[in-house]
């Protein structure tokens, strides 16, 4: 495993292109289809090809997953290469009321409240669809395997129950390395954007374990939620910083150069402006992998300009 990054350094993020199509300017967001398009992995070359596979019999992620490897191995001591598959839970019944009621309604009224006539979206569950979306990653990851993917080293998951539930849908039973028993580690930092939504406030530790009592639960993680405030909601900026502060950490303590993280719409927004990737919204279940190069660099995390959490605002009717 990496050593922690030190006080007076820090990792500074940018995406490496040509690799996978969400990457390039080129690809529609909306129109992308990450099951069809393997992943979105380029069909392509690589100059570590002649020696890894001169027959050429390997297949493009063997041959991809060399690629990485070597750069890891040939990089310069503070360098360091990583691919995160960064997956987004399935509908949950939040993203039907807001459906339902429209965002302006949703994001001024609803959402402020546990639920309607047809049930309650505090820590929102997966509908029958999400569960049905989580199972569809779940077939795309075993398609892929037969091609010889390169599997997860380590397995993050938000502690909202939307993503513990797509999480285990997505990966359980696949019969791949820490999959059998499924063990995430859930991180309190990896969740959607904190504060007045019920849908977005976190159940107790005590009902996670219960629920989920196979998964990991990091140090230091709190019974209650200490974040969710009910009267006020986080910024776009000031969750682009929790996003910067989580990835200091776990390129600081994990090792390993293929990564799963199971999360949020908001939060997979964040990880992409944190690691400079260009904007590319996912569909609910749907999966997107990027390829980042960290490097260390002297001195303390720069400032960032974050703007206050709000309230929220005022309905119009």
């Amino acid at each position: 495993m990496a050593e922690s990054t030190p006080a007076e350094s820090h990792w500074r993020f940018s995406i490496v292109p040509g690799y996978f199509l969400q990457s390039e300017p080129t690809t529609d967001a909306g129109s992308f289809d990450y099951v069809a398009a393997n992943f979105g992995l380029i069909p392509r070359a690589y100059d570590s090809d002649p020696k890894f596979d001169p027959d050429g019999k390997k297949t493009q992620w063997e041959r991809f997953e060399y690629q990485v490897r070597k750069l890891n191995r040939e990089a310069e001591p503070d360098t360091t290469y990583k691919v995160l598959f960064l997956g987004r839970h399935g509908q949950g019944y939040h993203n039907v009321a807001e459906a339902k009621y429209g965002t302006e309604l949703w994001d001024c009224y609803w959402s402020l409240l546990d639920g309607d006539e047809n049930g309650t979206w505090v820590d929102a569950r997966l509908t029958d669809l999400g569960i049905a979306q989580a199972k569809t990653a779940h077939n795309a990851w075993k398609t892929q395997l037969a091609d010889k993917i390169p599997t997860p080293e380590t397995y993050y998951v938000s502690p909202l129950n939307r993503c513990l539930a797509t999480a285990y849908h997505t990966f359980s039973g696949l019969g791949i390395p820490l999959t059998d028993p499924f063990r995430p580690l859930i991180k309190e930092l990896l969740r959607e954007t904190i504060g007045q939504h019920t849908c977005d406030g976190r159940s107790s530790k005590s009902a996670i374990e219960a629920e989920y009592p196979l998964y990991r639960i990091e140090p230091g993680f709190a019974e209650t939620d200490p974040l969710y405030d009910a009267r006020l909601r986080e910024s776009d900026s000031a969750r682009d910083k929790r996003f910067r502060d989580l990835f200091q950490d776990i390129f600081g303590h994990d090792g390993n150069t293929f990564l799963s993280l199971t999360a949020h719409s908001g939060a997979i927004t964040s990880m992409l402006v944190v690691t400079g990737h260009r904007p590319f919204a996912l569909e609910t279940g749907g999966v997107i992998p990027i390829f980042v190069k960290a490097e260390k660099v002297a001195g303390a995390l720069p400032p960032m300009e974050v703007e206050p959490w709000f309230p929220p605002p005022a309905c119009k009717n």
